[in-house]
């Protein structure tokens, strides 16, 4: 059975805790214990979180573990030489060490992101790559995996990084179940996938367009006219237009397309799907008119950003 920490720091962010369902759901799917999830620190005593709650933990070095997490908090406290001595032996003495948000601040801090390829949440990429320069900063991820040792963007895409671990240990299948179980996205996000999203450039300010946006994120393989998305939003089709490129900046057309390139993308570096297969479930219908779509918004065709998915997976798994 698999053991997996997370350390927790004063004022921690209580979603950190996230990655521990993935591992519990993994339990319930298989019907026993895959996994022992534990809530660790420095010396065992309770942590409070950042909005007053405190947490029960366990010593760090009363265990063995396997999977260590990194927790964050809103800011990137003074790394206090307990626990820089505690980072360096639980990843001596653990087969994987994440970090969560601004978590790798402190794996870089203490010299485990040295030569490594890592990120963190975009806010705070650039001082990140100042303070340390000998990191490799990926900017268009949300999780990174070097080796060992991996990072993720932000607080929700540690989910999306503790999915990807579960792959790793018990396959692709297991790993799409539990997302379906903590109702996800249809696609598991791949790290490939870029902190700047269409959804985050370009937020609704309504539940009505708020529901469109995912309503095309659900069915992007399906003919989403602007009399569908209307019917959808509970508009007339003129009133819709005009509605949806005044929250989001985008016309529903582009917005669609902008969808579907990044489900797309996402699925070439991230699935051994065909490139017939992701043109049909990404909505474009042939792989000629994804071909040119790609060129457009990318420069490159998809065969190319696959090939440059699949080397960078190699790197990561031969280090």
């Amino acid at each position: 059975m698999r053991r997996i920490g997370l350390v927790v720091v004063p004022q921690f962010q209580v979603v950190s805790l996230l990655v521990l369902s993935v591992f519990e759901f993994a339990n319930l799917r298989a019907g026993r214990p895959l996994y022992e999830v534990n809530v660790i620190s420095e010396d065992g005593e309770p942590v409070e979180a950042s909005f007053g709650m405190r947490a029960s933990t366990t010593p760090a070095r009363a265990l063995d573990f396997h999977t260590v997490f990194v927790g964050a908090s809103l800011a990137t406290p003074p790394l206090t030489e307990r626990m820089r001595e505690l980072l360096l032996h639980l990843a001596e003495n653990s087969e994987r060490m994440a970090s969560i948000c601004l978590g790798a601040f402190f794996l870089a801090e203490v010299g485990l992101l040295d030569g490594r390829r890592a990120t963190t949440h975009w806010a705070f990429l650039e001082r990140f790559r100042e303070r340390y320069p000998d990191v490799s900063v990926v900017k268009d991820a949300i999780f990174v995996r070097d080796g060992t040792v991996w990072s993720s963007a932000g607080m929700t895409t540690a989910v999306d990084m503790a999915l990807g671990m579960l792959e790793d240990d018990l396959g692709a299948d297991v790993a799409v179940q539990v997302a379906k179980d903590l109702v996800m996205e249809r696609w598991r996000r791949s790290g490939a996938q870029p902190q700047a999203s269409v959804l985050i450039e370009h937020p609704a300010r309504t539940n009505r367009i708020h529901d469109v946006i995912t309503y095309i994120r659900m069915n992007l393989a399906t003919d989403l006219t602007v009399e569908k998305l209307a019917d959808v939003a509970r508009m007339s089709n003129r009133q819709f237009t005009r509605r949806f490129k005044d929250e989001t900046g985008l016309p529903p057309a582009k917005a669609v397309e902008r969808m579907r390139l990044e489900a797309a993308k996402d699925l070439l570096t991230s699935s051994s799907w065909t490139i017939d297969t992701i043109a049909r479930e990404t909505g474009f219908a042939d792989p000629e008119r994804m071909r040119r779509s790609f060129i457009r918004a990318f420069g490159e065709p998809p065969q190319a950003l696959r090939r440059q998915g699949k080397a960078q997976r190699a790197g990561a798994s031969d280090e």
